[in-house]
């Protein structure tokens, strides 16, 4: 089993030139973020992620969670005392408040470090994943008191967070929920089912905050009436301690094709008097407050697609190099099979699509910390909450999709051995299929790219992207570090995006046709702007002095092979658009 190391380098590098985290911190008040505190932070982090989280994965696997007769879910081995260094280290505080105990630096610093996590062990990340937007949450829209209550615990991870959005009969439609809420003088009594809960039961953390959506007796129907509520597993005392056992538990855990080690509860709340849970927010205004938290994990689960990309790509590299087999063109005798060029062309696509979506997610989050900053002009500030908003599905959708071709030519490269579970090969593509479904389904984020973020705007922010790449595009054509045809390339795919959204803005009223081509301008967004990103990376590194030849030279092997093997993908995509997807709007039910 390949051991996991976190590529700093390649991390610090696409922070600082293809995100623009320096530009951002200067604009936005991050003295502290200087380059020396960053690569102390990400050089202690990977070590951290090497030596103590990664050992947790294989055994993590294999273990997986157990529901104990009294309601407890008992984590395998390691995993308590991994998350207790954790909390004890200051990891889970890095960019929250100093108020309630956090380090106040920026959101987009905390995504690398977060990559780690999950790149060393995905099922483990996912707990300290839904803690962080729970706080997000929290700090959003809870009254003041109840931020001195929960924050300070959760902000030092020694309390962590869920999300309890679903119910058998919901599903993704958090209209059908029937989770009541009934006042009881300052607090309210909770009863209802909740399903999919991830981490809603665990044995790592001392308390957990439950964040459920609920309807109130006379709350109007439909999403209009959902109200939120932070629900304690135990109610905190009046030194603010873990106190009475709240009337809230898991009653059965999911039995899921991977991330074996994440325990995924239906969580009963109300069995007997009801669940105390306190109100966020206003009332009837719960699904705006919990959106607080799924942008959030909207983005970090994106972020793990690019983990789980580079931990499969890492182990398929260094197997290639050990295995031989055949003899390749060229060589004598029998060859490691990373000679052969068909390997060479796996790894390569492996390799380029992960530097590509961590360019995009890290450029997405520093965005969010644009937003976020109170300092910005208000022009500047509404510019930066728009490009959030557009990148925040495109991350999540592309970065997942791409996790599941990565994490599958991962198994392809090791060839029957990649089948065979000891390998570890298999893990990697078990837990990465959960990433598409997550926080919305892709579709959804398609379907939220096209509608809420692209027609209800009359394309502006798709606009300034792509007014943003083509101003690049013209710099780098001055001093290009891409041939003349491979450039024409890429203005070609910038003006198929073009040419996509201005037919989606043509034939917005039309709900079949935008249903229909939405995954497509998903697609064609996301290729296109991560094309952009690595175009800025070649050029980083071909004009930093600091940067080594080889690694420019890597830069520019990647950027070129996605634009010779990844950017065509565009042509497909536009192809979709301008028909209007005539053969799925043609469909009948007859013909499933």
């Amino acid at each position: 089993m390949t051991e996991f190391r976190a590529p700093t380098r390649e991390m610090a590098f696409t922070l600082k030139h293809v995100a623009g985290f320096s530009e951002m911190t200067k604009a936005c008040g991050y003295e502290d973020a200087s380059e020396d505190v960053v690569s102390a932070i990400l050089e202690e982090a990977a070590r951290f992620a090497g030596s103590v989280i990664a050992p947790t994965n294989v055994t993590g696997d294999q273990t997986g969670v157990r529901l104990d007769s009294d309601y407890k879910v008992a984590t395998p081995a390691g995993f308590k005392e991994a998350y207790q260094q954790y909390a004890d280290s200051g990891w889970a505080s890095l960019q929250f408040d100093p108020e309630f105990g956090g380090q106040g630096l920026p959101f987009s610093l905390a995504i690398p470090v977060q990559e780690m996590w999950h790149a060393a062990n995905m099922a483990w990340g996912l707990c300290p994943l839904l803690s962080q937007g729970a706080v997000e949450a929290l700090s959003e829209n809870a009254s003041d008191a109840l931020k001195e209550q929960l924050l300070p615990k959760m902000i030092s991870g020694h309390w962590t967070g869920t999300m309890n959005l679903t119910e058998p009969q919901a599903g993704s439609d958090l209209s059908n929920i029937r989770t009541q809420a009934h006042p009881d003088g300052d607090v309210y009594r909770i009863k209802g089912q909740k399903i999919f809960i991830t981490w809603g039961e665990h044995d790592m953390a001392e308390n957990i905050i439950h964040l459920v959506l609920a309807r109130l007796p006379d709350a109007p129907p439909g999403v209009k009436g959902i109200s939120l509520f932070a629900v304690p597993k135990y109610l905190p005392d009046a030194s603010g301690e873990p106190g009475e056992r709240n009337d809230c538990h898991a009653v059965s855990l999911e039995h899921k094709l991977g991330i074996h080690a994440s325990p995924t509860c239906v969580m009963a709340y109300g069995d007997n008097e009801g669940a105390t849970g306190y109100l966020v927010g206003e009332e009837n205004r719960g699904l705006a407050c919990m959106f607080t938290m799924m942008n959030n994990a909207r983005l970090t689960v994106g972020l793990q697609g690019v983990s789980i990309s580079e931990r499969a790509y890492q182990q398929a590299r260094d197997y290639t190099f050990e295995r031989t087999q055949g003899t390749a063109p060229g060589e004598k005798g029998v060859s490691p099979i990373i000679k052969h060029p068909d390997v060479r062309r796996m790894l390569m696509t492996m390799k380029t699509l992960t530097e590509a979506a961590r360019g995009l997610a890290y450029t997405g989050c520093v965005a969010m910390d644009y937003a976020n900053a109170e300092s910005l002009p208000d022009d500047l500030k509404s510019r930066y909450t728009r490009r959030a908003n557009l990148l925040t599905p495109l991350v999540k959708g592309w970065c997942t999709e791409i996790a599941q071709e990565v994490t599958s030519l991962g198994i392809q490269c090791y060839g029957g051995m990649g089948f065979i579970e000891e390998t570890g090969a298999a893990q990697h593509y078990r837990d990465a299929r959960i990433l598409p479904i997550y926080e919305g389904t892709n579709g959804i984020q398609a379907l939220d790219l096209i509608g809420r973020k692209t027609i209800r705007d009359n394309g502006q922010a798709m606009a300034e992207l792509i007014d943003d790449i083509r101003s690049f595009t013209g710099l780098a054509q001055s001093g290009s570090v891409i041939s003349a045809d491979r450039q024409a390339k890429f203005d070609q795919a910038v003006t198929f995006l073009e040419d996509a959204t201005s037919i989606v803005l043509e034939r917005g009223d039309d709900d079949q046709f935008t249903g229909a081509v939405a995954f497509d301008y998903l697609m064609l967004s996301s290729i296109v702007t991560a094309s952009w990103l690595m175009l800025k990376a070649a050029t980083a590194a071909a004009n930093d002095p600091a940067d080594q030849s080889a690694f420019a030279a890597n830069k520019l092997a990647t950027t070129n092979f996605f634009i010779d093997h990844i950017l065509p993908r565009c042509s497909a995509h536009m192809s979709s658009m301008r028909s209007g997807d005539d053969a799925i709007m043609a469909l009948s039910e007859t013909d499933f």
